[in-house]
């Protein structure tokens, strides 16, 4: 089957894996129970301007997210499947910019779209991220938007006053999900793209007022009703706690990181599309010997994906608080580079051998990686089991070798097709196979079944340094949070009955001070454990639940 048959039929295999048993397993703690229990408190109290969680004030983020759940609620009724399915929605958009993004890298060439949307689609990172982080799905989204809207305005000049009208309004939007950052980023990022070709004085050309009136129109309905609710306290502890004091001192965030956290961040979150940014970065470097200011506006898009690269990865690099997720807004970016050097490596001789041995290499890894997930969970014995994990070991290894032997022999169409494919097929596994499995290492849900007979309204039900937030939306109600020995022991001493979770290491360590008082109703293995413990076949951690009335 020529290539060019063949990529739309697994772009839309790819494609199709994200919206696959959405509601088959439950909530991912933590970054999920937000999005999934705050708009459903915002219907039930038919609030939708105080985004509240575990019904308290919740205003860490903006209300964009929560709105946009909120609608599918209320079309389609309130359930985890329902939540999930803009995430889905929100990937299909970054999967649809890389594309566009591509092409325009690739100078026209649809087939360089088509490489880096299904390059990023088969992206087992993506796939897992859209399936349970909502906030950072549509960041990415609304940003690769607004990159998308740029470089079209670039590429076509004649139509530049429509395309950055859109890339304000994706500004705007993307403002209302995550705050200044929206805007700060691609700031820094064109600013950069114009520096290179020694442009600055372009910015007059960005219709710069029209724009701030876009951004302001979407962004201060919201901003401005809650300053009359609030004053400006809340908006002020998001800009300062949630933005400033995050990226300087690291607030919240527990684990300090060098500055070269991201360089594997770079390669892990868009793989396998993104193993073919060398080969891109020796593309780009063909044009040397061109003057910047010579290169045509449709040449210049490979020079503004680098640019929004280097300035999000700079950017989060010399902050306190590093978090992967941070720069996850560049997959598009660096998918379409990828995309636009396949497409480049099929039909320019030159780069034919770049393109070889990236494919050569990578099929090798992949190989090598599938191989330590066999053997990783066929020698842990039958205490980490995942059914499926060994298939997707074995199709890895299978698939790599398979992709390497193909790109020696000099069939690089070949061997990219087999290496999207079986990344493809490894996503499939994964969904259908692995993840209904791990519910045996997700303890809420069983908790909650056992709880709901039980509780009173006048009961307390905590945890104690452990998170488990999505406790709230299974149970319905208010649940109180420990983090210090002293509050929660003397709750287990009160008068009042008390349903707690914490672990196993933790209820040992209180049982002088709690043991007469505190029973054990049930207890749950989880998957929290670090590699050096699953190859030496330490069983998993595992959570109980308790009480203070053992009658």
């Amino acid at each position: 089957m020529p290539r060019l048959a063949a990529l739309p039929l697994l772009l839309a295999c790819a494609a199709a894996i994200y919206f696959v048993a959405l509601g088959s397993v439950s909530i991912w703690d933590a970054n999920e129970a937000f999005y999934v229990e705050t708009p459903r408190e915002m219907l039930e109290a038919h609030d939708f301007i105080n985004p509240s969680f575990n019904y308290l004030p919740r205003f860490n983020k903006p209300v964009l997210s929560y709105w946009i759940v909120a609608a599918f609620y209320k079309a389609f009724g309130v359930a985890v499947g329902v939540q999930r399915f803009p995430i889905a929605l929100g990937a299909m958009v970054i999967i649809a910019c890389a594309f566009v993004l591509g092409r325009l890298a690739g100078e026209g060439r649809r087939e360089a779209g088509l490489w880096a949307a299904v390059g990023l689609a088969a992206a087992p990172r993506l796939v897992m991220f859209a399936r349970r982080i909502f906030i950072d799905i549509w960041i990415t989204a609304f940003m690769a938007l607004t990159l998308t809207c740029f470089a079209l305005s670039e590429a076509y000049p004649h139509r530049r006053r429509q395309y950055l009208m859109l890339m304000y309004v994706s500004v705007g939007l993307g403002v209302l999900t995550k705050g200044p950052i929206a805007i700060a980023l691609p700031g820094l990022a064109f600013g950069l793209y114009l520096l290179w070709h020694r442009e600055l004085g372009r910015i007059r050309q960005m219709m710069l007022p029209v724009g701030t009136l876009i951004v302001l129109a979407i962004v201060l309905p919201w901003y401005v009703r809650l300053y009359l609710e609030h004053g400006s306290a809340q908006i002020m502890s998001f800009l300062v706690s949630e933005n400033l004091e995050r990226y300087t001192s690291g607030l919240g965030v527990r684990q300090q990181r060098g500055i070269d956290f991201y360089l594997p961040v770079v390669f892990s979150d868009s793989f396998p599309i993104s193993v073919f940014l060398v080969a891109a970065a020796a593309l780009g470097f063909r044009s040397r010997t061109r003057t910047l200011t010579d290169a045509p506006p449709r040449t210049r898009t490979p020079a503004l994906l680098w640019c929004w690269i280097f300035a999000i990865v700079a950017f989060f690099s010399l902050s306190a608080g590093k978090q992967d997720l941070y720069i996850f807004p560049i997959v598009p970016a660096v998918a379409a580079l990828g995309g636009a050097a396949l497409g480049a490596g099929m039909c320019e001789a030159p780069w034919r051998g770049w393109i070889r041995w990236t494919l050569a290499v990578t099929g090798l890894l992949l190989a090598v990686a599938g191989a330590g997930v066999w053997c990783l969970f066929e020698t842990a014995g039958r205490v980490y089991e995942l059914r499926g994990a060994t298939a997707i070991g074995a199709c890895a290894l299978a698939g790599g070798l398979a992709a390497m032997w193909l790109a020696l022999r000099w069939k690089t169409p070949a061997s990219a097709l087999v290496l999207m494919a079986t990344m493809i097929i490894v996503n499939y596994v994964f969904v259908i196979r692995v993840l209904p499995d791990f519910e045996r290492y997700k303890p809420v849900p069983a908790i909650s079944e056992i709880l709901k007979p039980r509780l009173r309204p006048s009961d307390v039900v905590a945890d104690y340094q452990v998170a488990l937030p999505s406790m709230v939306y299974y149970l319905r109600r208010h649940v109180d949070e420990y983090f210090e020995e002293a509050p929660f022991v003397q709750a287990m001493l009160s008068n009042r009955r008390v349903y707690a979770v914490l672990s196993d290491d933790d209820f040992e360590a209180l049982q002088p001070t709690i043991g007469a008082r505190a029973c054990v109703l049930y207890r749950r293995q989880t998957f929290d454990v670090k590699l050096k413990n699953v190859l030496a076949r330490q069983p998993p951690p595992e959570l109980l639940l308790i009480t203070n009335d053992c009658h």
